[in-house]
């Protein structure tokens, strides 16, 4: 979580969109990392109010991950279009996409 919020302060003081680091990777690694926490509270005081808390706050937080990216979508345009495209909202890939043409099988040609 605080190297996602720091990747993300950084890029937004620079005026840029965060797109390294655990961002490279998906969307919203902080809200994954939040998310992962409440797990941990299930596990270490499974209650009542934990286990009712756990669906909410999880939807609380996808709501907000969606409206912060409509919100990102109006001010980055196309650059959020195209990172949006290449990096999943939650749920990071098993397997690394290689650009067009390149194999992860195959050695590049020189």
């Amino acid at each position: 979580i605080s190297v996602a919020w720091t990747r993300l302060l950084k890029a937004h003081q620079a005026g840029v969109l965060a797109v390294d680091g655990p961002y490279a990777r998906i969307r919203h690694p902080q809200y994954v990392g939040l998310i992962i926490v409440m797990v941990g509270f299930l596990l270490q005081w499974p209650t009542l109010l934990t286990l009712a808390m756990f669906p909410i706050l999880a939807f609380a937080y996808a709501r907000l991950a969606r409206a912060e990216e409509r919100e990102v979508a109006g001010h980055f345009g196309q650059a959020w279009a195209d990172y949006a495209a290449r990096t999943p909202r939650f749920m990071p890939r098993l397997h690394r996409t290689h650009p067009a043409g390149e194999s992860s099988h195959e050695p590049a040609q020189s």
